[in-house]
């Protein structure tokens, strides 16, 4: 199973990496997948993660990494896509940006004993999130500030007035989304931890 993982992130890593639209945006969306398969790979012995997250954890990459390639804001598939004024691929990466972590947040809270009580596991995990999300806001905005027109590719914005708060929602309804959908199946998974 790691192995198949390995192959799958590598092979989309090197895709990504062959010929991106902008190579600056390419290392700025990628980074965080990168830095992410050293955090996994470095806790693998240590404190190893449910097959559900080691799952969800690639499919963030791999949005994150064809973000890099194409620039979220030209990813062919989602151009003009229902009828949108604008790509909408960003979307897609900010609600990841909630789901993924999300779980990730919950594994580590419930196996660390850190909360009792589902109401308040389901409150910190969300702020979690929405922290998260906030600071990758912030992130994208000291970017800008420090590169310019640059990050114009990286920030995504297309225009929209809206994005920053629309992001932030995103990730919002993504935490929400894996915690109603997920809880189960995760629960399910760390009783075999």
């Amino acid at each position: 199973m790691k192995y198949l993982w390995l192959i799958i992130f590598t092979s989309v890593l090197v895709w990504s990496g062959i010929n991106p639209k902008d190579h600056f945006t390419w290392i700025l969306e990628v980074a965080p997948a990168v830095l992410g398969v050293v955090l996994v790979a470095a806790t693998y012995h240590s404190f190893k993660l449910t097959p559900l997250l080691y799952t969800l954890i690639l499919l963030h990459c791999i949005v994150l990494m064809v973000g890099g390639h194409y620039t979220y804001a030209e990813v062919p598939l989602f151009d003009g896509l229902w009828g949108a004024e604008r790509n909408n691929y960003d979307k897609v990466g900010h609600f990841f940006q909630g789901f993924v972590p999300a779980i990730i947040a919950r594994e580590v809270l419930i196996r660390k004993h850190i909360i009792n009580g589902q109401v308040w596991l389901a409150f910190i995990i969300i702020s979690i999130c929405l922290a998260f999300s906030a600071f990758y806001e912030l992130i994208e905005w000291w970017v800008a500030i420090m590169t310019g027109e640059g990050a114009e590719a990286f920030l995504g914005t297309q225009g929209y007035e809206w994005d920053t708060q629309s992001d932030m929602w995103l990730a919002l309804i993504g935490a929400c989304t894996a915690l109603v959908t997920l809880s189960k199946y995760h629960n399910h998974q760390l009783s075999k931890c």
